[in-house]
Parts: structure tokens; sequence; C-alpha cells
């Protein structure tokens, strides 16, 4: 991977944590899945996938959440399970956002980047399709790959728009109940020597240029937001600048009015912010 990188990881990551944070880059991940609670249950499709003899490991901090062997990722995307949507095919920490911010049934929601859909289909599970979710996505192609997910898997409560995320808050001010943040970013968490296009368009440019973007969805996030409403905001790189630098920035612009929350995940794998 670049040297560049690396070199930045070292500073970025505790020493305790680097050896084990540098091997999972070289090694192949469990296929992690979501029991799609709008069409089935979740005993019943447990049952069925341990018959057909996938190997099937519960994630002990979301009920509707397994893993399966790498090896078994082919045959699942085959299964009926997953062709009926009654399964949505998930990695387990893009699973944490959507229980963070935790809507409740009945209450408005934007979710600002949501193509390709994977954590506004889990809302409309955890609000059991009652309130209204807002999902917006400006890129032609990913918007119709999120409508055609959200109409395939029964997530009848969840409105789309295609346009600019920056444009929202003005549009919709102070809607919103919860606002759910996964920004475009660098996705440096999805590096894989196994594949190196995975890091083809990676450069300090890139994390310059999704830190410009990203800081720009916060603020139309927080206009969106209602007073005492909740935004969980969440990225796939490491970078500070895509991080803890884009929430400083809000926060030193709305010094009065926003403050952070304690943050509680069920994993053990967490490092506090820097």
């Amino acid at each position: 991977m670049p040297v560049e990188f690396t070199e930045r990881l070292e500073r970025i990551v505790p020493a305790a944590a680097l050896s084990d944070v540098l091997a999972s880059f070289d090694a192949p991940r469990p296929v992690g899945f979501r029991v799609n609670t709008l069409k089935a249950e979740v005993a019943q499709i447990r049952a069925e996938l341990q018959a057909r003899g996938f190997l099937l490991q519960k994630l002990s901090w979301y009920e509707a959440a397994f893993q399966v062997p790498p090896e078994q990722r082919r045959s699942l995307c085959a299964s009926e399970a997953c062709e009926q949507a009654r399964i949505y095919i998930q990695d387990p920490s893009s699973m944490l956002a959507p229980l963070v911010l935790a809507p409740k049934p009945g209450e408005t929601v934007l979710d600002l980047a949501a193509a390709p859909g994977g954590k506004t289909l889990q809302m409309a599970a955890m609000m059991g399709n009652q309130g209204r979710i807002s999902a917006v996505e400006p890129v032609r192609p990913r918007f119709f790959r999120l409508r055609n997910n959200l109409q395939r898997h029964g997530a009848g409560m969840v409105k789309t728009y295609r346009l600019d995320g920056r444009a929202v808050g003005a549009k919709t001010p102070g809607r919103f109940d919860r606002v759910l943040l996964d920004a475009p970013c660098s996705s440096e968490a999805r590096f894989t020597r196994l594949d190196p296009t995975s890091w083809r368009y990676w450069s300090l440019r890139k994390i310059g240029e999704a830190a410009r973007k990203q800081r720009g969805l916060l603020e139309s996030a927080f206009r969106a937001l209602k007073p005492d409403g909740v935004l969980v905001y969440c990225t796939c790189a490491f970078a500070p600048e895509e991080n803890e630098m884009a929430v400083n920035a809000l926060l030193r612009k709305h010094p009065e009015e926003l403050a952070v929350e304690p943050l509680q995940l069920p994993i053990a794998n967490v490092q506090p912010g820097m």
C-alpha cells in the first residue's frame, strides 16, 4: 500500500492496536448480513440458511445480524433469502451508525448520503416502516441503485431525493428529529492488499477534497436538524481531516448550539477520538 498511507497510520492508530490494523488489510473478511425484518423473521432466516449449509456466526450486539466465512459469499448472494430481499449483505461496521442514531417509529429522519441504501434500510426496519426517512443521493447511477434497493426490500416509508446534500439544510431547516451523515470519504478502511485497485485513487489531495465536501455536508446536516435533535456523522476513513477535524470545525462554528454526546459502541476494538 502507499508508504505515505502506512506512515500516517503509525501516527493515527495507537501503538498497541497498530499491528492488528495493519494485519486486517491482508485478511479475507467475513461476509456480514442483516435479516430484513420488514420481510422476514430472524429465527426463520437462521434456520433456513443453516439447513442449506451456511456457517452462521451470530453478532452478539445486534439481533438481526450474522456473518458467514468469506468463501460462502457467492453462495449467500445467490441464495433465495438474498434474491427475495429477505436479507441484505452489509458489513457489520456499517450497522453501527444506525444503532447509535437509534431512530424511533414515527420520527422524521434524514439520510444525507444514502446510496446504496444499507443504512437507510436498516433504519426503516428499526422504525418498523413507521414515520418518514428522507434519503438523499446526488449521483445518478447511485441514486437509482438506492431507489431500487429500497423498493425491493419493502422500505415504503422512505422518500428519495436526487440532489446535492449540501443544499438540503437550506431547503429543510429544522425539520428532522435525527440526521445520519455517512459522508463520502477516502474509503481508507476498505483498502485490502488482496486488491491493489482499492487504493488506486488515494492521495493527500483526495483526503483534502473529501474533507471540504464533508464540512459542507455537516453544515447542511446541522441546519436540517430540529432543536434537541441527534446528528450522527461517520466515515470509513482513518484520516483525522475527515473525522475529528471535520466535527471540530462544525463545533467551533456553532459552539452554543451543539454538544458532543458520549459514544457507546457494543464492540471491543474502539479508540477514543484524537
